[in-house]
């Protein structure tokens, strides 16, 4: 698969809303490493907004990820970081707590989700929803 934020200028807004789609989002969906569980966040919702499923189920941990990652088919609409526990370098786990506006069936909705991560394989993972 082609990595969506390719799609995207280099200098355009991250869907994320962590600044330019080249210094964001984009060399994480294109294969790079997230060195904090926040960064692993913020490019899981990019992945959402574009349908990138396939980055979706490479950074879900092989422990608790489903068979396969379907699209939300929703239009999301902003990410809003809320707390972040740990998740930094040298750390095992993290937690993101986020807010994310999206609209589904004309109706604008908000998901609220602490998010848990673990290290692992030089690496972060979403594990699951807390």
């Amino acid at each position: 698969m082609i990595c969506a934020m390719r799609a995207l200028a280099p200098d355009s807004p991250c869907p994320c809303g962590g600044g330019a789609r080249g210094e964001c989002c984009g060399p994480l969906l294109d294969g790079g490493r997230a060195w904090t569980a926040e960064a692993l966040m913020r490019s899981r919702y990019t992945a959402f907004v574009l349908g990138d499923t396939d980055h979706l189920w490479r950074t879900w941990h092989p422990r608790t990820r489903p068979r396969t990652v379907h699209p939300s088919g929703n239009q999301w609409l902003g990410l809003r970081i809320l707390e972040v526990v740990d998740g930094n370098p040298g750390d095992a786990t993290g937690i993101v707590e986020f807010e994310a506006t999206y609209r589904e069936s004309w109706r604008t909705k908000v998901q609220h989700e602490r998010s848990l991560f673990e290290y692992r394989a030089n690496r972060w993972f979403y594990v699951a929803a807390e």
